[in-house]
């Protein structure tokens, strides 16, 4: 079975989202609703949907989410009982009528291929529900190093609402709590999906909210540059042997732009000049370098 955690917060789009789950053409899920703690109580909108669909409603004393994300993710997920595979849908995104029959149509050819890391296609909308973007859609087959040299072409986007998980993977590894919970999922995904392929289900869209609220709305800050450090760092000391050399090649880049946007750091210049050291970019090294001593000249 099926289940669909939603860490709640905000109730600005949450019925926009219940209303979604009670359109679902095929009901074989279980919805479990993890309150962050939050100030709007949602109990009025939840009896509203209370003979709608099956779910589980869970009041945490304590807010975890604006401490750490990942951890409020966790143990939402904890209050999950035998279900095989798990979608974590934000409290604003919006699931069309269909995503739940469309799983349960592909999940034979799912298992055959032994993938543990299932997507649908997206569109982004505004607070009014308007789409703001084109219809992203994916291979239906793909690794996950051709997802992630795609997402970095800005050849497609990814958000944690659009995939569903093998519940056991994601208890095993676990998601990286990195600040903000900022590519935690990209990252999720990629580790989820356990050197096996990521399967798409095109045929049914998640509507992923833009409103000006969420984290992703917001700008650049200390603490999304930091998790972007964390996240290519990782990568690279991981598995960067193990990628093709253009994705090497690529988190190095990255990895160097956002150092530079944040110099005062010395644990993080030791940390990538290990990485210079440990996969031979002496060349990097010495360029970096003289792009430092240009820019305080």
């Amino acid at each position: 079975m099926l289940a669909l955690v939603i860490p709640y917060y905000k109730i600005d789009f949450f019925e926009e989202t219940l209303k979604a789950l009670a359109r679902q053409t095929n009901k074989q899920y279980r919805v479990y609703i993890g309150d962050d703690a939050s100030p709007n109580n949602p109990n009025v909108l939840l009896e509203k949907y209370s003979n709608r669909f099956d779910f589980i409603y869970h009041r945490f004393d304590e807010n975890l989410g604006g401490k750490s994300l990942v951890r409020q993710w966790n143990r939402c997920l904890n209050l999950c009982n035998d279900e095989d595979w798990v979608m974590i849908l934000g409290d604003d995104d919006v699931l069309e009528s269909n995503c739940i029959e469309v799983f349960y149509n592909n999940l034979k050819e799912i298992e055959s291929l032994d993938v543990s890391v299932v997507r649908f296609a997206t569109q982004v909308i505004d607070e009014n529900g308007i789409a703001i973007s084109e219809v992203h859609q994916h291979p239906k087959i793909e690794k996950a190093t051709d997802f992630l040299i795609r997402k970095f072409k800005g050849g497609t986007r990814s958000s944690l609402s659009e995939y569903v998980f093998k519940k056991k993977i994601v208890d095993s590894i676990k998601f990286k709590d990195f600040p903000l919970a900022w590519s935690s999922d990209v990252l999720g995904v990629v580790e989820f999906s356990a050197g096996k392929d990521i399967y798409t289900a095109n045929d049914a869209l998640v509507y992923f909210r833009l409103s000006g609220e969420n984290i992703t709305s917001q700008g650049d800050s200390i603490e999304k540059n930091k998790a972007w450090f964390q996240f290519y760092y990782y990568l690279i000391s991981n598995y960067g042997k193990q990628y093709p050399k253009e994705l090497t090649a690529t988190l190095f880049d990255r990895l160097e732009k956002v150092q530079l946007n944040n110099k005062k750091t010395p644990l993080r210049w030791i940390k990538l000049i290990w990485l210079y050291l440990n996969f031979d970019q002496y060349s990097r090294f010495l360029i970096l370098f003289m792009k430092i001593k240009k820019s305080i000249q």
